[in-house]
């Protein structure tokens, strides 16, 4: 049986003052989680706000349990290594 995990989160970037520059930081959070993870990686929420992001990651597997201990440590992973973001609020479901 083939599961879809979603990982929904709500992200602060404090200092971001245009559009652009919060797109210039989230480009590379976004390529990395992609890269690191190998999962999707997208700013789903808050598009037109310049300090606040809505971001969605998925993955498939044929493990609900590996696609939530996966999901579980991207969320961890932004909070250590990605310190001009801060996670304010995330959710895991799983399909």
């Amino acid at each position: 049986m083939i599961s879809v995990g979603l990982l929904v989160m709500q992200v602060q970037l404090p200092g971001c003052t245009s559009l652009k520059e919060k797109r210039s930081r989230l480009k590379p959070l976004l390529a990395r989680l992609h890269r690191e993870f190998e999962i999707s990686a997208a700013e789903v929420d808050h598009l037109d706000s310049w300090d606040f992001a809505g971001l969605a990651c998925s993955l498939a597997s044929n493990d609900p349990n590996h696609a939530r201990r996966l999901l579980q440590k991207v969320a961890g992973w932004i909070v250590e290594n990605w310190p001009d973001v801060i996670l304010i609020d995330d959710r895991i479901e799983l399909r």
